[in-house]
């Protein structure tokens, strides 16, 4: 047994040097396929931080403007409008609803849904007040059609339609964004590593251990070719993620402030009421031009208007209540969410520094000390830049920088496609996403996903918690000495059992 510790000439080895070895052929196999699956898992761990940093974001967001509009209905219209709202409730509900419907990705048309409200919330109010008379459908439709030559509700419909647009334009881009750039991560963190990454990270994991030099950690410069060189692709989205992270927080910053998403959606009910009272206070002016243009009415219907009479006396509605009620809490979200889309800019390029961080040899005399990938000394070559294009002469990870995965390339084009749709909606246009694709979202059936929708809206940094899965044994800061060739073999004999139980 003690004879089998010790270290035979390594000609059969493929991935380390071929000195005197620990190793057989097939430990050499099996320590490749254990630090290809301790890096994918590091990887994972990564992606997954931040996706949950963003979900939560998502979470936060997504509560906020989906209650905030049934805050605004319920709140108001009852208290000041009384039996006339409960009247036409079904007209506003009907709004509110499509808002939400249209929040959530709905193919929704934004101008016909205000065209109708209007058109709807018109005809009651005139049959209302009008209950004398016999009204038809016919009748009412004719009343509805004159609506942009009277503007019975004055300047309003066309003062909300941009408001509301700009408002929910925004808010489902931004919610979107969110949901595209945690997918976008949690994908990209489920590639798998290629053959030439798995020999890299086994030539700098575990031969130290082939050749007894079990505590040897690798050199600063040689762990970050490494790293460079096994996520340069993702490294090439760098530019695209930036982008889409200061787009956001653009976006972000529009909905605070006295044009925010807050204040808009808070002060319908106040521009509707003042709409609905615009009308009423000229309402026989207003019956007087439609009887013209509709024809004259024959009485026989219900005197009684108590709805109408009694809710002119209650006065308008005013949004600083409701203001007050909510302060801060728009402030805080946009707060926290750019500022953590700040951190995530330089996520993809800082990976290979934050995969090394626990990896690599430190302390007095590290550099000459540490682990070049053939023994204990200082390590040469200089550092690859960022990206695939970069590691042509990279001399840890052969890559053929030709032939980029097309995976990460998918998802690439993906930030751009947001990118460009959050631009629009910054600016004011509708945006489109019935064409979002099957690989983050769905159809516009809806922005949250189930595996998101289930998570509490809790906020991580993406980069304070580092899992540590790597064998290395704790050392002082000091660097040891070279171990000689007498230093036994046994630490390598038990990784085999390490790679047994990952399999259970």
């Amino acid at each position: 047994m003690i004879g089998m510790w010790k270290h035979t000439v390594g000609e059969h080895l493929r991935m380390c040097p071929q000195g005197y070895t620990c190793c057989t052929s097939d430990m050499e196999d099996n320590l490749a396929m254990l630090s290809r699956r301790e890096m994918e898992d590091i990887l994972k761990d990564a992606g997954r931080t931040l996706h949950m940093s963003l979900s939560g974001q998502f979470k936060a967001f997504d509560s906020y403007f989906m209650e905030l509009p049934e805050l605004s209905l319920q709140e108001t219209f009852p208290t000041v409008w009384g039996l006339l709202y409960h009247q036409t409730s079904h007209i506003f509900s009907d709004l509110y609803i499509d808002l939400r419907q249209y929040y959530r990705g709905a193919n929704v048309n934004l101008e016909e849904v205000l065209n109708d409200f209007w058109a709807r919330l018109l005809e009651k109010l005139f049959h209302l007040t009008n209950q004398q008379y016999v009204i038809g459908e016919d009748y009412l439709e004719c009343v509805s059609k004159k609506i942009e030559t009277l503007r019975p509700f004055g300047d309003t419909p066309h003062a909300m339609k941009m408001l509301v647009t700009r408002t929910f334009v925004a808010a489902r881009s931004f919610v979107q964004g969110l949901l595209v750039s945690g997918e976008v991560v949690r994908k990209l963190s489920q590639v798998q590593l290629n053959q030439e990454c798995m020999r890299a990270t086994m030539k700098m994991t575990y031969c130290p251990h082939c050749r007894g030099m079990a505590s040897a950690r690798p050199c600063a410069n040689y762990c970050s070719n490494v790293m460079k060189g096994c996520l340069a692709n993702q490294a090439d989205l760098n530019t695209e993620w930036r982008h889409l992270a200061e787009t956001m927080i653009q976006v972000a910053e529009r909905f605070t402030g006295a044009s925010g998403v807050e204040r808009v959606i808070l002060s319908l009910p106040s521009r509707i009421s003042e709409a609905m009272l615009t009308m009423m206070e000229n309402i026989q002016t207003i019956n007087s031009k439609l009887f013209q243009a509709c024809g004259s009415l024959r009485e026989g219907g219900t005197s009684s208007n108590t709805g109408v009479d009694e809710s002119m006396k209650r006065g308008r509605v005013t949004v600083e209540d409701r203001l007050e009620s909510t302060s801060g809490k728009i402030d805080k979200l946009v707060s926290d969410v750019t500022s953590r889309l700040r951190e995530m800019q330089s996520y993809w390029v800082s990976l290979p520094q934050l995969l090394c961080s626990d990896r690599i040899a430190t302390g007095t005399g590290a550099e000459d000390k540490c682990w070049n990938g053939i023994s204990r000394a200082r390590y040469l070559p200089e550092v690859m830049g960022d990206g695939l294009a970069s590691q042509i002469n990279n001399p840890e990870v052969e890559i053929d920088i030709t032939k980029p995965d097309m995976t990460i390339r998918q998802q690439i084009m993906q930030l751009k496609i947001m990118t460009h749709r959050l631009k629009n909606a910054y600016n004011g246009q509708d945006v489109d996403f019935q064409d979002t694709s099957d690989d983050v979202s769905g159809s516009g059936s809806g922005l949250c996903t189930e595996e998101m929708c289930s998570r509490s809206p809790k906020f991580v940094d993406p980069i304070t918690e580092r899992p540590v899965l790597y064998p290395y044994p704790p050392e002082n800061k000091e660097v040891k000495a070279s171990a000689s060739h007498s230093l036994p073999c046994v630490a390598v004999y038990l990784l085999p059992l390490l790679i047994l139980l990952l399999r259970r």
